[in-house]
């Protein structure tokens, strides 16, 4: 459900928070009051491109924001983070639009810049308006299709059609990639035998190159280290100026020191101690220049090593563990391709299994759809019926395909004949922008308990709407309220009384500007706003009011 609406600086309004609350809600107000602001602003945060003569004037930007509750908020999650979008939090939706006079529209979801192509994506499973230029997801046939199966309860059947035909699809992929031409068969051939003997032949271990490359790096350095070593242990215990000569004098002069004072002995203690460090550091030395391996025959070899190091990994992946798995991945396609005839035999009965499965899900599909079919197309002519199409003609027509598609074995399409004598026709074809939205307020009233859109907005389907008709509209739209939120932009005092909540738009000027405000209504305010659409405000225009309100 919509939570709240901001909008700042579109049109008439200056600045406006709109909180309308749960179930169904109408919005009423003059003629060119600008309820019509309400729409537009919905319809910005839902992904329509801005036009920037809706700023108002005298501002240099216009911002939209509006945060929802979203159903199924898990699923949501899992596709805003496919988009690389943040999450919703503490289970609240958050769009916002801007655009200014200068310069590029920007678009937000969650704090997360985004595209007007995914907010769009978004707004579509978000919410549905109807009324003139609406954004309607009924008129797509594939959301027909989803309400069809959704009725029959048929879901968890068409995922399993769904997955079949994915899977038989991959299958007749890898099919075709096999029996492809000879001549291409026989080159991929031979590039993979190469592949693979490259790599077999390194007898790679995946760990093995840091090691490599430091025994390298230190055989490749072994002259230079080796003098290092020579220099240091000549100065420190080789030379007759060396380290272990001097202190061995200091040595003497503190053994002196302790003859006339004993207490000093603890400065040849720790001269001691220091000699026995010096003579492990020499002894650590010598056995780290005896160990450097200065072989040329040793070095080239670690070099050659390291060379095809990265000559493998140039060709094959970034490390030798990738080196590896693109090995093993080579001489698997190569055994399929040596044993093709095999390969290919196993693939067309694989084919053959996955066709007659998929098949016999998408015959029960086919027979759910085709008894629910008539079902959904008698609820929905029940509830036209109570909206004035007293001949209309309502139907779901199931049409067979050549070939099974990823829904199935049939299109379906719901088609619509307000009066008799007319041919049927596709919703989408329906010109009038008030039958289609009382079409769809009936399909909404039989399928209240599958559609998942969470918000509904009707803009003004009450054109030439009047009497009982009306009554039957404010009762369908509070039907269909109690499974999620409904907000009715209505001149039709019948439906506005019907409604938990009433927001009255009034236009005002003030300060030299005009300017467009949303009010609630309750009580005897709302009373007298029912009284005002009745057309007066005398005593039994009010008595009237009180009476709608009352039902």
């Amino acid at each position: 459900m919509l939570v709240s609406l901001r909008i700042r600086n579109l049109a008439l309004v200056e600045e406006l928070e709109w909180q309308p609350g749960p179930g169904f809600v109408a919005i009423t107000g003059e003629t060119g009051s600008g309820k019509s602001i309400i729409v537009g602003a919905l319809k910005l945060v839902l992904g329509e491109r801005a036009d920037k003569s809706l700023i108002r004037s005298g501002a240099e930007s216009c911002t939209v924001e509006a945060v929802f509750h979203p159903p199924e908020v898990k699923k949501l999650n899992a596709w805003l983070e496919e988009q690389g979008i943040e999450p919703c939090e503490d289970g609240q939706l958050i769009v916002k639009r801007a655009f200014a006079s200068a310069g590029t529209n920007r678009q937000f979801i969650n704090g997360s810049a985004t595209t007007l192509n995914v907010l769009k994506e978004l707004g579509d499973g978000l919410v549905d308006l109807h009324g003139p230029h609406d954004h309607q997801s009924l008129l797509s046939i594939e959301r027909q299709l989803d309400l069809l199966d959704s009725f029959a309860g048929a879901e968890a059947l068409r995922e399993k059609y769904a997955e079949q035909y994915r899977a038989l699809n991959r299958t007749i992929a890898e099919h075709a990639e096999l029996a492809g031409s000879e001549a291409a068969l026989e080159r991929e051939v031979d590039l993979l035998r190469h592949q693979v003997n490259e790599i077999e032949a390194a007898h790679l271990i995946a760990d093995e190159e840091e090691e490599t490359v430091a025994r390298y790096h230190t055989a490749s350095n072994g002259k230079r280290l080796l003098e290092l070593c020579s220099g240091a242990l000549g100065r420190l215990s080789e030379s007759d100026d060396s380290a272990m000569v001097r202190l061995n004098e200091v040595g003497k002069v503190l053994r002196d020191l302790e003859r006339v004072d004993p207490a000093a002995k603890r400065f040849s203690d720790t001269l001691l101690r220091g000699l026995a460090e010096i003579e492990d550091l020499v002894s650590g030395l010598s056995r780290y220049a005896e160990d450097l391996d200065l072989e040329p025959a040793a070095l080239a070899e670690l070099e050659e090593r390291v060379s095809l190091f990265e000559t493998l990994k140039r060709k094959y992946g970034g490390t030798l563990a990738e080196v590896i798995t693109f090995g093993e991945a080579a001489a698997e396609r190569l055994r399929k391709i040596e044993s093709r005839g095999e390969e290919l035999n196993r693939l067309e009965s694989e084919i053959a299994a996955q066709r007659k499965a998929m098949l016999d899900t998408a015959r029960k599909l086919s027979a759910k759809r085709g008894t629910t079919a008539p079902k959904l197309a008698a609820a929905v002519t029940a509830h036209l019926r109570d909206l004035g199409f007293k001949k209309s003609d309502f139907s779901v027509a199931l049409a067979s395909v050549q070939e099974p598609g990823p829904h199935g074995m049939e299109s379906v399409e719901f088609v619509f004949a307000p009066n008799p004598g007319e041919p049927a026709k596709p919703l989408k074809a329906i010109a009038s922008s008030g039958e289609i939205s009382r079409v769809m307020l009936a399909v909404k009233s039989a399928l209240a308990t599958q559609d998942t859109i969470a918000l509904l907005v009707f803009d003004e389907i009450d054109a030439n709407v009047g009497g009982e008709i009306a009554h039957a509209v404010g009762a369908k739209m509070k039907a269909v309220a109690a499974e999620r939120q409904v907000l009715a932009i209505t001149h039709l005092p019948q439906v506005a009384a019907a409604a938990r909540s009433q927001f009255v738009v009034t236009k005002e000027f003030t300060g030299g500007r005009t300017v467009s405000s949303l009010t609630a209504v309750e009580g005897a305010a709302r009373a007298e706003e029912i009284a005002r659409m009745l057309g007066g405000k005398g005593s039994s225009a009010l008595a009237h009011a009180k009476t709608l309100l009352a039902g």
